[in-house]
């Protein structure tokens, strides 16, 4: 999935589903307008978090911080 297409002004929205056999870019939630995203980490002691940090940081070969949503299944990823 080319993931360029999906981001704007440097931000990605996703849709996390943690404790997933592995992580990886499971589509598009058109009526969210937000990529849906399995991880292969447990919500809980920021570990999910950690895995999208490193999963998309290496994906994209740039930095990437969670913007908003550290607590929620949506996310906003900031692209640098």
């Amino acid at each position: 999935m080319n993931l360029e297409k999906y981001i704007s002004n440097n931000l990605l929205k996703i849709i996390v589903k943690p404790s997933s056999i592995e992580t990886e870019i499971v589509g598009y939630d058109a009526n969210k307008k937000s990529i849906r995203v399995n991880v292969n980490a447990p919500a809980d002691k920021n570990k999910a978090n950690k895995e999208i940090i490193k999963f998309f940081s290496r994906l994209l070969k740039k930095k990437v911080i969670i913007k908003s949503g550290l607590a929620s299944k949506e996310k906003l990823l900031k692209i640098r």
